[in-house]
């Protein structure tokens, strides 16, 4: 099968070809249809993750995924083969990815299955951003009339993160530099687009006391907190912890659970939830998917791995 890998720490990553997995027992064996890049994907080629994970060179790249159960292990319940299903790949060792033809997940956690009405890329896009998007706004707690300040709302996570707050009943202050930027979080429904090179002075200027709660995805946490009033609350996905005790702070890590994922999927189908693609490419293009990441998106990037 094709798959776009990486032979081992501080290589490049290339489309080669490896073996198709078999499924063991409890697991099951995905066709990919698409993939989509994040910002995981990046720590993992910058070596990052040493010590966090086990990697099983040639390490395959993408986390998460959208395909067709070609075939399950023994045990398998909950889908059949032909299903079509998508999610997040939760291996415990690095090494299979959604950039490839074929992938093993375990069927219990961080698989289900693709409603009608929801197509494989959009799919594709939703898993690992919508996640921990949907798991931020969770921590945050956030309610009617809250202000929420989200830092890094032009990516994927953030673009999610900006409209589940807002079908809350929140505010939302998202940044976005002025002309495409800010005309993207304004169609998310942010309330107030700020250039997050002067954040501070502009988010003063509509909250001058400061904003109850803040999602950091990206940019200096210690300005993001900063902004936060006391007893206000700060979630981060990026492991950054505020020195003051005055806030409520939670480190945010995805959790794609099947319930989560279900979730996502229906508030898709419904019209509630907008999965931002911006572009697509083949697979033979990974790599440069992630050239492209790396320099900044408005959305997410998905990679068509198969019809």
């Amino acid at each position: 099968m094709r798959a776009v890998a990486f032979s081992d720490h501080g290589a490049a990553p290339a489309v080669t070809d490896l073996p198709v997995p078999e499924p063991g027992p409890g697991e099951v064996l995905v066709r990919v249809r698409a993939a989509s890049v994040n910002g995981f994907d990046l720590g993992v080629l910058g070596g990052y993750l040493k010590g966090v994970y086990e990697h099983d060179f040639p390490v395959v790249l993408g986390k998460d995924f959208a395909g067709v159960v070609a075939a399950v292990g023994a045990g398998v319940s909950t889908v059949d083969v032909g299903a079509e299903v998508y999610g997040v790949v939760m291996r415990p060792t690095l090494g299979q990815g959604g950039f490839a033809e074929y992938l093993v997940v375990g069927e219990g956690y961080g698989l289900t299955r693709i409603p009608p009405g929801l197509d494989s890329v959009r799919a594709a896009a939703l898993g690992l951003a919508g996640t921990a998007a949907r798991d931020a706004v969770d921590a945050l707690e956030v309610g009617p009339g809250d202000t929420v300040l989200v830092s890094g709302a032009t990516g994927g996570v953030g673009a999610y993160a900006v409209q589940l707050a807002v079908a809350r009943g929140a505010d939302v202050i998202a940044t976005g530099r002025p002309g495409p930027e800010a005309a993207f979080v304004a169609a998310l429904g942010a309330a107030w687009a700020v250039d997050h090179t002067d954040l501070v002075t502009q988010v003063r200027a509509i909250a001058p006391d400061g904003v109850p709660a803040a999602l950091h995805l990206a940019g200096d946490g210690a300005a993001v907190a900063g902004l936060v009033v006391q007893g206000g609350r700060f979630a981060s996905t990026l492991n950054f912890t505020p020195e003051s005790a005055d806030i409520k702070a939670i480190a945010v890590m995805a959790d794609p659970s099947a319930i989560t994922l279900d979730g996502l999927a229906a508030d898709v189908v419904a019209g509630r939830l907008r999965v931002p693609v911006a572009t697509t490419y083949p697979l033979a293009e990974a790599p440069r998917a992630i050239a492209d990441f790396t320099g900044g998106t408005l959305g997410k990037l998905v990679v068509r791995v198969s019809p």
